[in-house]
């Protein structure tokens, strides 16, 4: 298995971005993973240009959608036009036809637009007046989220949640990346000359090897573990669903291939366990008054749950 091609397309998301090492690794496991990836922080911190450096180096598609509160549904899955000369019904693609989609502020919009990208996400496929048309491939929806406490916000609903394999924050730069961002782009943008490294084609290899990365019956049951314990516990008013399980293991199969493993380790979970889980959970409301965060309430359960032993020489 060749995942070396991961660390050209770090490297090369490097030349743009400046200081987010880690928040590029979660992106790069989520695509490996086939998943969708929630960013959510306050505007000017580089998520739009984080999605737009992934896209162009892997030589993919790329559209943004910028939600607002007007805007509709099939402005996101395209639609049909009538062509008077050709007297007849034309379909007018979307933005969400690419292999990136940013959906910038998803937040910004109407639940009930909003709701129009969760056949996208899951089935990776839009329906326009009956007719259903596949997405291409590899597809991933990189959205962006203001913090729920700024005006003009529509939380996202629980079922659309779930869908996205990680949440993430990206966080301000410290003193010296930002005085390296000003002379990075001080005289011109590196995004405009920044060149493609491997093909989607090849992303899709990729995500089949990722199939392939070992995980052991212990690491499963430890999954397993976790997410019982936050389906038990007094402080979660509804807990990790299977489908949060299914997404911590394969975003732990991408990690593990990334860092150059063909098996995954306890500390993948538990590394990932908090960006895969949080943003599914729902904290009991008087908890929630106590001050008590998902991330908290995490952490605890990392602290209580028992870590395996395993037995490397399978």
């Amino acid at each position: 298995m060749n995942f070396s091609i991961c660390q050209k397309i770090t490297e090369n998301i490097k030349r743009v971005m400046v200081g987010k090492d880690k928040a590029i690794e979660l992106m790069l496991a989520t695509l490996l993973a086939e998943g969708h990836l929630l960013l959510e922080d306050v505007p000017g911190v580089g998520k739009t240009l984080l999605a737009k450096s992934l896209a162009r180096s892997i030589g993919g598609t790329f559209h943004r959608i910028q939600f607002t509160p007007d805007l509709l549904p099939s402005d996101i899955t395209g639609f049909n036009i009538y062509n008077q000369k050709e007297g007849k019904f034309v379909f007018q693609p979307g933005p969400v036809m690419s292999n990136v989609v940013l959906a910038d502020e998803i937040n910004r919009t109407i639940p009930r637009t909003q709701s129009s990208l969760l056949e996208s996400m899951q089935e990776r496929q839009v329906t326009v007046d009956g007719v259903t048309m596949d997405l291409p491939a590899p597809f991933l929806v990189i959205a962006t989220q203001n913090p729920i406490e700024l005006e003009g916000t529509f939380p996202l609903p629980e079922a659309q949640l779930d869908r996205f394999l990680m949440r993430i924050n990206l966080g301000y730069p410290s003193f010296e990346e930002e005085i390296l961002i000003l002379e990075r782009f001080q005289q011109e943008d590196p995004l405009e000359k920044l060149p493609s490294v491997t093909t989607p084609e090849e992303m899709l290899n990729l995500q089949k090897e990722r199939e392939k990365i070992y995980i052991s019956q212990e690491v499963k049951h430890y999954i397993v573990n976790l997410a019982n314990a936050t389906r038990n516990s007094s402080k979660i008013r509804y807990g990790a669903s299977p489908r949060a399980s299914l997404h911590l293991m394969r975003a732990a199969q991408s990690l593990a291939a990334l860092r150059g493993r063909d098996f995954v380790l306890p500390d993948d979970i538990k590394e990932l366990f908090t960006p895969v889980l949080a943003h599914r959970l729902v904290i009991d409301s008087k908890e929630r008054l106590k001050g008590i965060t998902d991330q908290k309430t995490l952490q605890e359960i990392l602290a209580e749950t028992e870590i395996p032993t395993l037995e490397l020489n399978k």
